[in-house]
Formats: structure tokens, C-alpha cells, sequence
């Protein structure tokens, strides 16, 4: 069975990596039988300054991109049934305020590091859940705990990680290759180091790019 690398840059903070993420596993799903998928998460700051308080989401998204709320309300309600089509739940009302999500970073490089792509995946997964369906911070130590403890990962060493700066130099470096790499939106997804496909696409638009890069490596 052929293999295809794929490489997921985002930022849990971002909702179109969360559909964009639904929408890769259920064409994964469908090629499974066919072709195998190598996934790994690479990190990307949306607002790498932001601080441990963060910000309201009404304020920041009017002054990063000049959204009035009524737009902002827009967005959310089309990005709430794009989720909903793919498989994901966004809770925008538990959804005021965005955060710093460096150390939710350091965690799923920790995951895939030390425990395999498979505990990595979990925890992309449980980290998009804690902000974007449960409401939690993210940049707050015990929410992101909650989120190990469902991807079912080890809570104590994930603690040690987040109180020492562990992995922070590694996650530097991945952030700061990825964006010399001219990657400057997210979700960007790079299918065997070569081919790029970004945004949130639907399942159809992943698994046609598996199945075409899968014939073109054969």
C-alpha cells in the first residue's frame, strides 16, 4: 500500500483548521483501504503577540480585518454550519475572547514526539474542542489538561511540560520554517513536502488530492 505524507499547519485558534481538519479525516477515511496517510501537525501562530489574557473575539476580529459585528456574526454563523456539514460542533457563544496558544503547541509537539503521530492527532483534536466547542482558554494550564486527559495522554508529564519550557526552542524553529516556507495562512496542508492545498476545502477536494498525488508517485 502506498504511503502519503501529509503535513496539517495550523492553529487551533483558527475554525477553518477545524473544518479543514474534519474534512481531511473523512477523506482519509475513504482512502484508507487504498492508500496510507502518514498525518503530522506543524505549528502555526494566527497571533503569535497575543497576550495570556487575550482579547475580546468581537474587538480583535473587527480590528485584524475590519469586520463590523454584524459581519463577524456572518462569519460565525457560516463557519458554524461548515463545522456542522463535516463533522465538528462550534459553540460560538462559549467563544468570546482568543488567546496566546503557544503551549498548546509545545503539547502536540510533545505528543508526537514522545508517544506517535496516532496521540498527536487526539490531541489536535481534543485542543480544538476545548476552544472551539467547549469555550475553554486554551492558553490556561488546567484546560489544556482537560484536553490531554480526553485524548487519553499522560496529564503528569504533560504538566512537567508546560510548567518548564520544554519543546519551546523545537516549536520556534517549526513555526519559524513553515513561515519561511512562505506559509502565511492556515489551514496549509503539504501533501509529501511538494503539493499545497489551503483552507478549510471539503472532504471531496482532500481525497481527490490524495488519490491524484498517490497515481503521480506510483
Amino acid at each position: 500500500m502506498q504511503t502519503i505524507k501529509i503535513d496539517f499547519v495550523s492553529d487551533i485558534a483558527c475554525p477553518w483548521c477545524a473544518v479543514g481538519l474534519a474534512s481531511l479525516r473523512e477523506a482519509i477515511e475513504k482512502v484508507k483501504d487504498e492508500i496510507a496517510v502518514e498525518l503530522h501537525f506543524q505549528p502555526f501562530e494566527l497571533n503569535p503577540a497575543m497576550p495570556l489574557e487575550g482579547e475580546d473575539v468581537v474587538e480583535h476580529l473587527s480590528k485584524k480585518y475590519r469586520m463590523t459585528a454584524e459581519q463577524v456574526a456572518q462569519n460565525q454563523a457560516h463557519i458554524r454550519q461548515r463545522g456542522a456539514e463535516a463533522g465538528f460542533t462550534f459553540n460560538m457563544n462559549g467563544r468570546t475572547r482568543i488567546y496566546n496558544t503557544f503551549d498548546a503547541h509545545r503539547l502536540l509537539h510533545w505528543a508526537e514526539v514522545e508517544v506517535g503521530a496516532e496521540a498527536q492527532h487526539k490531541l489536535k483534536w481534543a485542543l480544538l474542542e476545548t476552544y472551539f466547542t467547549l469555550g475553554q482558554n486554551p492558553s490556561h494550564h488546567a484546560d489544556l489538561l482537560l484536553a490531554v486527559t480526553r485524548a487519553g495522554l499522560d496529564e503528569k508529564r504533560a504538566a512537567v511540560i508546560l510548567q518548564d519550557d520544554i519543546y519551546h526552542a523545537e516549536v520556534r524553529v517549526q513555526e519559524k520554517f513553515y513561515t519561511q516556507q512562505g506559509i502565511s495562512s492556515v489551514p496549509s496542508v503539504i501533501f509529501n513536502d511538494q503539493h499545497l492545498l489551503q483552507g478549510g476545502q471539503p472532504a471531496a477536494m482532500f481525497e481527490q488530492a490524495i488519490r491524484e498525488i498517490a497515481a503521480s508517485s506510483a
